[in-house]
């Protein structure tokens, strides 16, 4: 098979396809947060680090007035042409999700998939909830999705999805190469094996995640007041079993609310 070197994010017809089609338990899963954690009705929404839209666009459909950031260029394109596509406005825009404005609060932001684990250093992480904090109305929610590094031994190294639309077909594999615990930085290399009815292919990729443990998250969360955190959950987006992070914890949702 043919390999091919270069950024997954560059590739959002692939990356959609094997993100895109688990979208309806995380899309449900936003609805009730709305529902049950914010003080406020949910109108305007906002995903910084949305790439392809995928959630942004069902949001959208189902009538929320939505907006979202990329820092891919290729992402931001694929989801203003699928939003236009849909007639709907195209509304995702270039940007940093560790310093940004909008100039209309909204009324939830969301960030489910680990997107925010790019962000490079404390600094930036500290600037991204600021931003978050700003930007969202008083009662609002941010539903924030990542992998914890737990403190114990056990921890998934290698997770495998396997995804198909029409007569494309991708199987993606993603694993840790490195974890350096002081650097707080974790390498994760990345495939995705192509299949068409003329060609077949690899692609892949290697990139960089910043660690957090539950205490460095709980700090963040103390360094921006204007944030609190209501409830905890796991990537089962089971809305009736809420969970208590320990240290053991790999997957979780964090819902903070805007005071």
């Amino acid at each position: 098979m043919e390999t091919i070197a270069g950024h997954l994010y560059d590739f959002p017809k692939y990356y959609d396809l094997i993100f895109g089609s688990d979208w309806k338990a995380e899309y449900k899963f936003l609805l009730e947060m709305f529902q049950e954690h914010a003080r406020r009705e949910v109108k305007r929404i906002f995903e910084p680090g949305c790439g392809t839209g995928r959630l942004m666009i069902k949001l959208a459909q189902a009538g929320y007035e939505i907006s979202g950031l990329d820092l891919n260029p290729h992402a931001v394109k694929f989801c203003n042409a699928r939003l236009k596509r849909h007639g709907l406005p195209e509304t995702a825009f270039i940007g940093d999700m560790g310093n940004f404005q909008l100039k209309r609060k909204v009324d939830a932001c969301f960030n489910m998939i680990n997107t925010y684990r790019h962000l490079p250093d404390e600094a930036a992480a500290e600037s991204h909830f600021q931003c978050i904090a700003n930007c969202l109305n008083k009662g609002g929610i941010y539903v924030l999705g990542l992998h914890l590094t737990p403190q114990t031994e056990q921890r998934c190294t290698e997770e495998r999805w396997s995804a198909s639309r029409g007569s494309l077909t991708v199987n993606s594999c993603l694993w840790s190469i490195e974890v350096d615990l002081k650097k707080r930085v974790e390498r994760i290399g990345m495939t995705y094996d192509v299949y068409t009815p003329s060609k077949q292919f690899r692609i892949q990729d290697e990139t960089i995640f910043r660690t957090y443990t539950r205490q460095q998250m709980q700090r963040l969360f103390d360094a921006t007041p204007a944030l609190e955190l209501v409830e905890t959950y796991d990537f089962r987006y089971d809305t009736e079993w809420p969970i208590e992070i320990n240290d053991a914890t790999e997957d979780v949702v964090y819902i903070l609310r805007k005071k």
